[in-house]
């Protein structure tokens, strides 16, 4: 169950850093970036570091129930104790992280906007950053295509980013019409949708770890016996 779990926590944590990293990363080195955004950051990193302890776990646990090994029985007993606390701990953390994450991007708004503005078409990076983004969360600007609104890029070339319609060629009408959502509601539909999950598994997996546990007590006190 140990290695099922730590298995789950670990895929969970590459999908989370995978699916959401390429905006919080472009929002921590935002000029003016809170410093609390790096909580969110490391929430995949978090997990992945979880999920392969708890692989490790469960190994040294079969080891340790083969061989027979009191020592090495009574350290798993402790260790998974800790991370059961751990996993409830964490969820309730969630709890708190889901307003958290959303206010802290939300406050920086407006320097988002100001660095579109003057950055996208002109950096390469910052132009591959966004592309990257809208095309995967299928969403246009920080707000929405007003953001680009007399950006370098729409002063250049006469149009908006193709990710803001729905046709080209992609003008200020086409992208009224085509109504796409703005990068920070599908963003937080994001994180929200994350934390509902990792809430989910933290207690889930927990809860599975309870008759296991008492089970595994059971049979350490009877061994010790």
């Amino acid at each position: 169950m140990i290695l099922l779990a730590g298995a789950a926590i670990l895929g969970v944590g590459i999908w989370v850093k995978v699916d959401s990293g390429s905006i919080l990363s472009f929002l921590q080195n935002t000029q003016g970036a809170p410093g609390e955004l790096g909580q969110v950051l490391n929430v995949g990193y978090l997990l992945i570091a979880v999920g392969a302890v708890l692989l490790i776990l469960g190994f040294l646990g079969c080891c340790g129930a083969i061989k027979e090994s009191r020592c090495m029985l009574l350290l798993f007993f402790i260790i998974i104790l800790i991370v059961f606390i751990a996993e409830v701990a964490g969820a309730i953390v969630l709890l708190v992280f889901k307003p958290l994450a959303e206010n802290l991007i939300k406050q920086m708004g407006s320097e988002v906007v100001k660095n579109m503005k003057n950055d996208y078409g002109k950096n390469k990076d910052v132009t591959g950053l966004w592309n990257t983004t809208m095309t995967t969360l299928k969403c246009c600007g920080f707000n929405n295509y007003t953001d680009f609104t007399n950006s370098y890029f729409v002063n250049d070339t006469k149009s908006y980013p193709v990710q803001c319609c729905n046709k080209v060629p992609c003008i200020e009408t086409t992208a009224f019409h085509s109504t796409i959502p703005g990068c920070f509601l599908a963003l937080k539909k994001l994180v929200d949708d994350n934390a509902v999950i990792l809430i989910a598994v933290a207690l889930g997996i927990a809860a599975l770890e309870v008759p296991d546990t008492l089970s595994f007590c059971q049979s350490l006190c009877s061994h010790f016996k």
